[in-house]
């Protein structure tokens, strides 16, 4: 796996740089079950995405968690960010807690 270099796309969620090879997805603001098909989307670490998906449910998301800010605010997302920010960006974890209801 490569080094970080300062070209690296930086996770909106956690500020960490996503290196070409780290797992990756992008994240629909608004998802698209709920009308984003075709919206803005971000570039994301696959475990941040995990944890967005894990801790809200697809209404929530699109009704409220519609932008990086309001994402970063929410408390366990934000206890998350405090706490993966101190990985290196290759890190990978099974997230808990499983998928919410959409």
């Amino acid at each position: 796996m490569s080094p970080p270099t300062t070209h690296d796309p930086i996770c909106p969620l956690c500020t960490r740089p996503i290196p070409p090879k780290v797992p990756q997805s992008l994240h629909h603001l608004i998802p698209k079950l709920k009308g984003g098909k075709g919206g803005p989307t971000v570039l994301l670490h696959h475990i941040c995405h995990k944890e967005i998906h894990a801790t809200l449910s697809e209404a929530e998301l699109a009704r409220i968690y519609n932008t990086v800010d309001m994402l970063r605010q929410h408390p366990r997302l934000a206890k998350f960010t405090t706490w993966v920010q101190k990985r290196p960006p290759a890190f990978q974890s099974r997230v808990s807690g499983g998928r919410r209801k959409r």
